[in-house]
């Protein structure tokens, strides 16, 4: 069985681009691998963080990951500052990281823009990101579009520290979902769903009302041509609701095609919401059972403990090949 390994950050309530291009792919992995599914708070403090607000939204993900069908038995979930490992290796990767390779990051650039001063954790953070998943010697890093390129420097860093003091991390590969890898904006449709949109009009949150998820789909940018058709360059708003309608509902994007051939897009936005609605309100009533449960503390204590008993013998095997044991 394969090593899976992937973390999101708790930054805010989850959006459908979420669900449909990464969550709804980790329970698949759960039956054939291996995996570790982490909850990335250290990331998110890399930009200012409400502490109150942190703990809860890192609460929040953990019903959510289990709400959208996690499997505690098979998979191990976690949150990231309960495992100390992860900041460590990430210190001792960041010493074999080099400038010029985070300056290349773009979202560094991204997140960096506009702001007044930015932190130096903001920019160094792909090493913390490459401790993450080299500590579970992870086979297979499932990831959206945006981040093939840290996902890259995390390979070269794992073959350079294997080349420099020995063998110790398994070299990962990156997996992109062929549908619904990349949810975009409802409102800019050339642009991923962001749940950190100041336009809340652009994204779904997975905890939205069924009211909310239909009228925010029925304001959805189109164009004026009226016809449901496939073609991302010239019709990107369209486009993004039959991938999100696809993703929903199991059909091909000529299936969709042919069920809207000379139906207005009044009829296609109604289908999708309904497709949404039906998506996530299960996942909703599930959600709600947990989020103040002792269930979902049980679930995060053993897996921090499940997590750092493999964590701290890479870990450790890392910290004899560069040398910062005494033993």
């Amino acid at each position: 069985m394969k090593k899976i390994f992937s973390g999101i950050q708790p930054s805010g309530t989850l959006t459908l681009g979420n669900y449909l291009g990464a969550m709804r792919q980790f329970v698949q992995l759960q039956e054939d691998n291996h995996c570790y599914f982490c909850i990335v708070d250290q990331h998110a403090i890399t930009v200012p963080q409400d502490p109150k607000q942190l703990r809860e939204n890192s609460r929040s993900l953990a019903a959510l990951y289990i709400a959208s069908g996690l499997d505690p038995e098979k998979v191990t979930l976690f949150i990231q500052s309960e495992v100390p490992a992860h900041t460590e290796l990430g210190w001792m990767l960041q010493s074999i990281t080099y400038m010029g390779e985070l300056e290349r990051m773009t979202q560094f650039k991204d997140k960096s823009e506009g702001r007044d001063a930015v932190s130096s954790a903001l920019f160094t953070y792909p090493a913390l990101m490459a401790a993450d998943i080299l500590l579970y010697q992870t086979d297979i890093v499932p990831v959206g579009e945006d981040q093939t390129q840290h996902l890259e420097l995390t390979r070269t860093v794992a073959e350079r520290f294997n080349n420099r003091f020995g063998n110790v991390f398994v070299i990962p590969e990156i997996k992109i979902p062929e549908v619904g890898a990349r949810i975009m904006s409802l409102q800019e449709p050339t642009k991923k769903m962001s749940k950190s949109d100041e336009n809340t009009k652009s994204f779904i949150s997975m905890l939205d009302t069924p009211k909310q998820m239909e009228k925010k789909i029925k304001s959805a940018v189109t164009d004026s041509d009226g016809i449901v058709k496939f073609d991302k360059e010239n019709k990107p708003g369209v486009s993004n609701l039959m991938t999100i309608y696809a993703s929903c509902t199991g059909k091909t994007l000529e299936e969709i095609e042919a069920e809207f051939e000379g139906k207005g897009y009044g009829d296609f936005k109604g289908a999708v919401a309904n497709a949404v609605v039906d998506t996530l309100e299960p996942i909703q009533a599930r959600y709600h059972e947990l989020i103040n449960s002792e269930e979902l503390d049980k679930i995060l204590n053993n897996g921090a403990n499940k997590a750092a008993h493999f964590a701290n013998r890479t870990l450790t095997k890392a910290k004899k090949k560069m040398g910062i044991l005494r033993k």
